[in-house]
């Protein structure tokens, strides 16, 4: 039961965060199904890497000199070498002689990676590695500091062996390879233990030197702008390639490129490149390691040795541990960690995504965005939605740098503080009015409104327990999610165009304090430790990295989750310095040590892989903000991102020279004053989702048993899939229709005068009410979706346990009758009667009347169902034309005759008529399956011998269990007697059909209006054929019919 429960937590949340990452959003119902719930650590993704590429200088005039790696393979592990068969060409390059000062002696630190890291770094998937698939990728980060003056070889040299000895991530490497005892579910995703868990060591005595992680290139040129192309191609090769390191078992997992002028000068500027695995480095840390080694340089080039280093650290404790407080992992606590906040951070996160915001650019107009409820199964199921992209392995981090001089930064930093926001409120506005600009694609869709989804990066250092004081380097990055819109197309365009208009001020200030706000309700509601909380129960429990591996690859969404993004670090001088041994309170880091001035710092994480649409890096340095761009390529072109680059500073600019906006009345005042506390309504329509989920948890249970059997026995996955779309396609069908008939009932039973003959004026009325009450309050829009997909689910479990229906909605595989499990199909001779002795295909033809059904690919809602059965010429084929009216009267006791197709709807299904089959099988066609059509009894007219009555029954097997069964009984006469029908139930339980659904209880009558009753005909008929709608269904028939033809 615990590993089913596990499976079934897994399988609910996949579907439900699928929905969260572009639809964009989740069943939040229960705190089990947070099993992809990423978002407290996507400030950067896995990028693409060749593990044979290497980094070249920027021209051939330029020379790298290099000190070859000793070792060949990322992690060292008990069993097997990953990536052994990844060792690149060694570089042959000369040498400088950099001298480096021995390596001190310590104890060697040890520590299990922690979830977030495990993404980064990132732990591998056995089963796709078997399969001769390559290794994931690694997350890089990379900073450049570009300074004022160029330090000796020799110094930099010791500086870097110093900080070696001082910071255990830049001498450790990774052991272990994180493979479970086993995967427990049917798609190998869920997990159970952890025999060997990749672990950080940082060895007693460092088995490098400065030599292992420096690089000298000497650039061609004297000016700027050849130093600034140097270091622009070292960061472009290193944000999109982490192969350097991926092929190395002991370290290092960093290193540190120095570009310099000329021949290398004190006086002429320089720039320091820090490239890294992700799992080890966050840009607050690497500030701190830039300050110390900058520091060190001065005291070495003037004394000859630092008198007074830097404190030496502990191997630093894991982000989860440093914010959750020590032996408080998913491994140490399990559910007992767990609260009532937990479960409202998850319900919140699911109920912000059903509004649906835009990942993609209208350019990309073949991806759909991932927003499926198939794309979502596809994913439980490990494959990506809408397929796989061959693209997405050529995806590539393009780059734009932006400076905002000192004075806008001021003037920015004033606007804010007049407004009541940070920098990084006004950022995001900006983030968010810039990428309203290019959304479109290029084709200008004015009018057009869509809602935006935005990454905010946090420093996690500062929430819950924060235990780690960000004196030493490691990876505290997180992030939260911030939900924007609707906003119209180009409305960053108007605010540039019109600043100083009230309209255009209530719009990004109105951005900028809703992003405060949003922020601030994330953290009061202590959403970080949630979030780190729930990630590392998804990590623990599951193979997250296979999981971001199929939204990478998927055509759907090509790796997007986000709108945008934006990580602001803030103000470097503001940061605290490494402590040193001689000292008391850790000093500020500074702008200037000597004469080496910080003139630029930029820095990136890669989004290539998966991410954000449009994404922005920044931090302010010496008053001035610097700004990097950096999203993915094809999907923003080069040309686009320089356009957005420019776009995001006018932007910010423009917003520097407005004056304060009046603060406007913010939050659910509705909910304030009937004291209601929020998150009230969310955790009620939860509670009710939640209790529907329990009722229905055996047949659950028993559902994806049967999936996993069949799955199991079917060689062929096509055939698999096909038949788990199909169930899905009507299971999906089913709970979709239910309210849309009972909104029609409420439209047409409202009281009061009719607007043009159609619609009350209360049903007009009650809608802006009800629209103004869900844009208004976050509450009632969060609780209404929440229950709108709690119900679904129940809805869907009250068909897998057959309580929703038996005739047209019992929906279990292998289902049960007279409580024994009744598996797989029968062949047709034990269904087959003596009636069809002689059977005539060709006397079949013709008009039948169905009388009862047991099927789930119809709808008891429908009346006046007819099938045409007609053969092709060549005997060969055949078609169905299937005709149908709906809502049924009494379905709809006041909307039926007011429906579209109240006076009918055609589809049709095809089949063909195999020679090796006996007379009596049809092979049906339809929604991408093929299965045999029994005719299993036929009644004759006595006198004519022509049929009058005929019973069918489909069935779909894959691998021994049942997915589909089909029961019609058919007559030539629409309406039939009591005794009449009595008799056809007698027949179908003499042919064995009762466990199939062929008794009485198991099968749905349908609905006939009288035979004389006229076509129906008012004011809503008169529209839809006003409109075209019944030239439009006649249209879709003909097509269907040729089409199958």
């Amino acid at each position: 039961l615990p590993q089913t429960l596990r499976c079934l937590a897994y399988s609910l949340f996949i579907l439900t965060m699928s929905m969260k990452q572009t639809t964009s959003n989740a069943l939040a119902f229960i705190w089990l199904c947070a099993i992809l719930d990423v978002e407290a650590f996507s400030p950067s993704s896995p990028t693409t890497s060749s593990a044979s590429a290497r980094w070249m200088p920027s021209s051939s005039s330029s020379s790298l000199h290099i000190h070859k790696s000793r070792h060949n393979t990322l992690f060292a592990t008990s069993n097997k070498l990953f990536f052994a068969d990844a060792i690149a060409q060694q570089e042959s390059t000369s040498v400088n002689d950099i001298t480096s000062q021995t390596v001190s002696k310590k104890s060697e630190g040890r520590r299990a990676l922690g979830s977030q890291e495990l993404l980064m770094l990132p732990r591998q998937y056995r089963p796709k590695l078997n399969e001769g698939l390559p290794p994931f990728p690694s997350m890089s980060h990379v900073q450049v500091t570009v300074l004022s003056s160029t330090p000796s070889v020799d110094a930099i040299s010791k500086a870097i062996d110093i900080a070696m000895d001082t910071h255990p991530m830049l001498r450790c490497h990774v052991e272990g390879d994180g493979e479970p005892d086993e995967r427990i579910d049917l798609f190998q995703m869920v997990r159970k233990g952890e025999p060997n868990p990749c672990t950080f060591v940082a060895p007693e005595t460092t088995p490098f030197t400065s030599k292992d992680v420096l690089r000298v290139v000497d650039v061609s040129g004297s000016d700027m702008a050849s130093l600034e192309a140097s270091w622009k191609t070292n960061f472009a090769k290193d944000i999109d390639d982490g192969s350097w390191y991926e092929i190395s078992s002991k370290g290092p997992l960093w290193r540190m490129t120095m570009h310099r002028l000329g021949d290398g000068g004190d006086d002429s500027p320089c720039a320091l490149v820090f490239s890294a695995n992700h799992a080890i480095s966050d840009q607050g840390s690497v500030n701190v390691l830039m300050d110390q080694l900058l520091a060190d340089i001065v005291s070495i080039e003037h004394s000859g040795k630092v008198s007074n280093k830097a404190v030496v650290q502990e191997v630093p404790m894991a982000m989860e541990d440093s914010v959750l407080g020590t032996n408080n992992r998913w491994s140490d606590v399990h559910t007992s960690g767990l609260s009532p906040g937990t479960v409202k951070y998850v319900l919140d996160k699911a109920a912000e995504g059903l509004k649906s915001p835009v990942i993609l650019p209208d350019s990309n107009g073949n991806a759909g965005g991932g927003d499926s409820v198939l794309g979502a199964v596809s994913t439980i199921m490990g494959k990506s939605a809408g397929g796989e992209s061959e693209a997405s392995s050529e995806r590539k981090t393009v780059l734009q740098f932006r400076s905002l001089p000192t004075e806008t930064t001021s003037a920015l930093l004033e606007a804010c503080r007049a407004n009541g926001v940070s920098i990084t409120n006004a950022l995001i506005a900006a983030t968010t009015l810039a990428s309203t600009d290019f959304i479109d694609g290029g084709d200008s869709k004015p009018g057009k409104e869509r809602n935006y989804k935005v990454l905010q990066s946090l420093d996690m250092r500062r929430f819950g327990a924060q235990l780690d004081k960000c004196d030493t380097v490691a990876c505290m990055a997180g992030s939260n999610d911030l939900m924007f819109g609707p906003l119209n197309d180009n409305s960053g365009e108007v605010f540039c165009n019109l600043p100083e208009s009230s309209d255009s001020q209530d719009m990004f200030w109105g951005l900028a304090k809703e992003g405060r706000d949003q922020t601030k309700q994330f953290v009061d509601s202590n959403g970080p430790v949630h979030a780190v909380r729930v990630f590392d129960f998804a990590m623990t429990i599951s193979d997250m990295n296979n999981l971001v591996d199929l939204t990478v690859k998927s055509k759907d969404s090509q790796g997007r989750a986000y709108s945008a993004g934006l990580s602001n670090v803030g103000v470097y001088e503001r940061q605290k310095a490494v402590k040193r041994e001689n000292g008391g309170e850790r000093e500020n880091i500074q702008v200037k040590h000597g004469k080496y001035e910080v003139l630029d710092v930029f820095f990136g994480t890669p989004h290539a892989r998966t991410g954000c649409l449009y994404i922005v890096s920044a931090i302010t340095v010496n008053g001035s903000m610097k700004l990097t761009f950096h999203p993915a390529s094809p999907i923003v072109s080069e040309e686009t991102n320089k356009q957005f680059a420019d776009d995001f500073v006018d932007i910010l600019e423009k917003a520097a020279t407005t004056k304060a906006v009046t603060e406007g009345n913010s939050g659910n005042p509705l909910f304030s004053q009937l004291n209601i506390p929020e998150g009230t309504l969310s955790l009620a329509a939860a509670g009710l989702g939640l209790v529907g989920l329990v009722v229905h948890a055996g047949a659950w249970s028993e559902f994806f048993f049967n999936i996993a059997e069949m799955k199991a026995n079917v060689a062929d996955p096509k055939d698999f899939w096909d038949a788990v779309n199909f169930w899905i396609f009507f299971a999906v069908g089913h709970p979709l229709l239910q309210p849309i008939l009972w909104i029609s009932d409420v439209l047409h039973g409202s009281p009061g005068p009719i607007v043009f003959d159609l619609v009350p004026a209360s049903f007009l009325m009650a809608n802006i009410l009800f629209i103004g009450a869900t844009a208004w309050s976050k509450e009632f829009r969060n609780a209404l979706n929440i229950a709108a997909l709690s119900a679904f689910l129940t809805y869907v479990g009250a068909g897998l346990d057959g309580q929703a229906g038996l005739g047209d909605f019992n929906l279990q595989l292998n289902d049960r009758y007279q409580g024994q499990v009744v598996k797989g199909c029968p062949a047709y001779d034990q269904v087959r009667q003596p009636s069809m002795d002689d059977f005539d295909l060709e006397k079949y033809q013709g008009r039948w009347y169905e009388q009862k059904f047991h099927d789930w690919t119809q709808f008891k809602e429908v009346y006046d169902t007819t099938l045409d059965i007609k053969l092709t010429p060549d005997k060969k084929g055949w078609t169905d034309d299937f005709g149908v009216k709906g809502p049924a009267p009494d379905s709809a006791k006041l909307s039926w005759d007011k429906s579209p197709v109240a006076n009918g709807a055609h589809y049709f299904m095809f089949g063909r008529v195999a020679d090796e089959d006996p007379p009596g099988i049809l092979r049906e066609s339809g929604f991408g399956v093929e299965f045999p059509n029994y005719i299993v009894d036929v009644k004759k007219d006595p006198a004519t011998g022509e049929y009058t009555e005929a019973i069918q029954f489909q069935c779909l097997e894959r691998g021994g269990v049942r997915v589909f069964e089909g029961i019609n009984f058919m007559s030539r006469k629409p309406v039939m007697s009591d005794e009449e029908m009595k008799g056809m139930h007698q027949r179908a339980k003499a042919a064995g059909m009762n466990p199939y659904g062929a008794a009485e209880e198991q099968m749905h009558t349908v609905a006939r209006r009288g035979a004389d009753e006229p076509k129906i005909d008012n004011s809503w008929q008169q529209m839809w054929h006003a409109i075209g709608v019944d030239k439009l269904l006649e249209l879709l028939a003909e097509s269907i019919e040729d089409g199958g033809r």
